[in-house]
């Protein structure tokens, strides 16, 4: 039986807000899509750019893994931050000794926060209705 050379993939999911991103690691040459699409291309923003790349930064691994990343729901700060939690949980599966340099800049640390909810009688969140004397 002629003996197959496996392509290891790290998957990792990352959240943030209402954006779920599936991100996929390989050994590769620092290619980064997103949605196929370049990341210049996908994230107009230099701060969003910097959030995604950041993992890969700080581990040291930036020109010497391909990701490939799908993402939905939300805005594109969302979208950047879910981006960022994905890298960083599935490079965590492709060198478990990068563990603690990712915690250590909390990139593995799922920010909770979320846009509160709407009650019943105010026009928002917290906001109530305009007094009106007559």
């Amino acid at each position: 039986m002629p003996t197959a050379e496996k392509v290891i993939d790290a998957l990792g999911t990352g959240r943030r807000k209402t954006s779920v991103a599936r991100v996929r690691i390989r050994a590769g040459s620092g290619k980064l899509t997103i949605n196929e699409r370049e990341l210049d291309d996908f994230f107009k923003v230099q701060q969003d750019r910097n959030a995604v790349v950041a993992p890969l930064d700080h581990a040291g691994v930036r020109n010497s893994v391909d990701v490939r990343i799908l993402v939905h729901g939300g805005g594109s700060t969302g979208q950047a931050g879910a981006c960022m939690q994905g890298i960083a949980r599935a490079l965590m599966k492709y060198d478990s000794d990068l563990s603690e340099k990712l915690r250590e800049k909390s990139f593995l640390t799922r920010d909770a926060r979320m846009k509160e909810r709407k009650k019943p009688g105010l026009r928002g969140a917290r906001r109530g209705t305009q007094f009106s004397k007559r």
